[in-house]
């Protein structure tokens, strides 16, 4: 167990829905089954959390809020051929981040000890036995969905006999496969779960946590009812896959006579559009350099979304309009991507950065003159203050806010039409330079001084409204605009032949390198967030630096997407 004091669950606000699952526990408290709630999340180390898994996380955790009860983060690693400290870490990383915290943090394999005596407690009473079939003649013994199974060979061993197997399992002297301890429970049940499922398995491999101190390891469906029972967990909330293990789940309970019976409760996954949740997929996008790490801004990961600028309170909001329910469905990305909007329209600050300049002259301003202008950093939250920006003869604006031969409705730079500079002057275009292949390297403008601000004294209209940053204070940042990773909704399911990784996005990231931002803004720390006006929103990276700053584009100020797949 761990040493670490115990913590209250703690969030940043109480969720106030019910659910089935409230539903449930408020009736179970009614009639006195129990009378407190304790919940536990139980992620195994083989991987970072994503997206999916949140839905359990605040699922396990924010129950334990509403109740005012307490949740244990438990490390389900009995399996130890892909776990490790590392994600051990991570996991705890992202439970703080998204504002939760834990009572307990416990390990699987610290109740190791208690599970081997529990197995030879049921060797005893005769309801499991070592088993020499192999996991292929296993499967051939189990049957179908629609034929019962055959007892093994080994079913009717004596007592005295598995005991003396299994201890020699214990001791290593046994090939890893070559046999398992199984539950003697029905091989003709209608739930194939029920049919001797394996408790242990024979492994030689050395554990993350406890090292080498066992060549055995229980299987999950063992493992994991007990280490509830011993927590005292109330309820044991759980993902849907789980219902059909339930009577195994509760067999376990029974038969190693405990007093204090935890209840499984099951909720349908978390499916979104547009990505994959398979840690086997994940890690083959990771391994094989389709993306750039775990942390990739493009991934569903925890550390690859709080990276990209997404904030604990979009992804808790999201995950409560989502809800929880019983039967499986698929949420559209453009949910999530709306809750991260909301969040950081009303919280990001404001910044005027040029993606991709051109650069602008104003002929009528007085030249070597700069001046300072105040622009609002956040209209939600005035008391954030202000920010003193630099205005001067020279500027960038858009590449796209001026065009030497306007189409019809465009209402930006161009010919013969006045614009307003945000926050400055109104400028009327008065010539361009072109290189020799006709393309616009320069625009030469005059400004109207009466209209510091953005207003006209004689009350004239402008239709455009275009940002700028002053060539006299830019600082050059670097871009790195993210799309979704692929280019169809279900990338997990291609047709026979092919393979997910056909579906990826060729453009799901564009680098900018030239891109201009005021210096006022430039003291920039990773994490920090912002709205890019006419833009999007941005996230400042952690591998920035004061002589190299980079954004992460979070998602663009509109949803763009279902107009790009039309």
């Amino acid at each position: 167990m761990s040493n670490e004091p115990n913590i209250p669950v703690t969030a940043e606000e109480k969720p106030q829905y019910e659910n089935f699952i409230h539903e449930l526990i408020n009736e179970d408290l009614r009639q006195g089954v129990y009378d407190h709630v304790q919940t536990r999340f139980p992620p195994e180390p083989n991987g970072y959390l994503h997206i999916g898994h949140v839905k359990a996380l605040c699922i396990d955790f924010g129950t334990a809020v509403k109740y005012g009860g307490k949740c244990n983060l438990r490390f389900d690693d009995t399996n130890p051929t892909k776990e490790d400290v590392e994600f051990v870490d991570a996991i705890q990383e992202d439970i703080h981040w998204l504002g939760f915290d834990y009572d307990k943090m416990v390990y699987g394999s610290d109740y190791f000890d208690t599970c081997y005596e529990l197995a030879i407690k049921l060797i005893k009473k005769g309801v499991a036995y070592v088993c020499d079939l192999s996991k292929d003649e296993m499967r051939e013994y189990r049957g179908t969905l629609t034929e019962p199974g055959k007892n093994s060979p080994w079913r009717e061993r004596s007592v005295e006999e598995n005991l003396d197997l299994f201890e020699r399992m214990r001791k290593g002297e046994f090939a890893d496969g070559s046999r398992t301890l199984r539950a003697k429970i029905d091989m003709a049940s209608p739930n194939i779960n029920m049919r001797d499922p394996a408790l242990y398995r024979i492994l030689h491999m050395s554990h993350h946590h406890i090292g080498d101190k066992w060549c055995i390891y229980p299987m999950y469906d063992f493992a994991h009812p007990i280490q509830d029972a011993l927590e005292g967990i109330t309820h044991s909330l759980c993902s849907l896959e789980y219902e059909a293990h339930r009577p195994l789940y509760n067999w376990v309970v029974e038969q190693c006579e405990f007093e204090h019976k935890p209840r499984q409760i099951e909720f349908a996954r978390l499916n979104i559009t547009g990505t994959v949740m398979s840690k086997r997929m994940l890690r083959r996008l990771v391994e094989e350099k389709f993306v750039n790490g775990w942390d990739d801004p493009r991934m569903p990961t925890l550390c690859g979304l709080r990276r990209r600028g997404y904030t604990p309170d979009a992804i808790k909001d999201f995950l409560e309009r989502v809800g929880v329910a019983k039967a499986d469905s698929t949420v559209d990305t453009a949910m999530l991507e709306h809750c991260v909007r909301e969040d950081l329209n009303l919280n990001a600050p404001r910044s005027m950065v040029v993606t991709r300049p051109l650069r602008v002259i104003i002929d009528n301003y007085p030249e070597g003159q700069t001046e300072k202008l105040t622009v609002e950093v956040n209209p939600n939250h005035p008391e954030q203050g202000t920010k003193e920006v630099t205005f001067g003869k020279e500027i960038f604006i858009e590449q796209d806010d001026f065009m030497l031969e306007p189409v019809k409705g465009y209402f930006r730079l161009c010919p013969e039409r006045e614009v307003r500079l945000k926050s400055a002057y109104f400028v009327k275009f008065v010539s361009a330079e072109t290189d020799e292949q006709g393309n616009v390297t320069a625009v030469h403008v005059t400004y109207d001084p009466a209209t510091k601000g953005g207003d006209s004294p004689d009350g004239r209209k402008v239709k455009g409204t275009i940002h700028w940053v002053s060539a006299d204070s830019a600082v050059d940042v670097e871009l790195r605009l993210y799309d979704r990773l692929f280019t169809v909704d279900d990338p997990a399911n291609v047709p026979e032949g092919g393979d997910f990784t056909d579906t990826l996005n060729p453009e799901s990231l564009t680098i900018l390198t030239d891109a201009k931002m005021d210096a006022a803004y430039a003291d920039v720390k990773p994490l920090d967030k912002f709205q890019f006006m006419r833009q999007g929103y941005f996230c400042c990276d952690k591998d920035s630096t004061s002589e190299h700053i980079i954004f992460n584009r979070t998602v663009s100020l509109k949803d763009s997407w279902g107009k790009k797949a039309k």
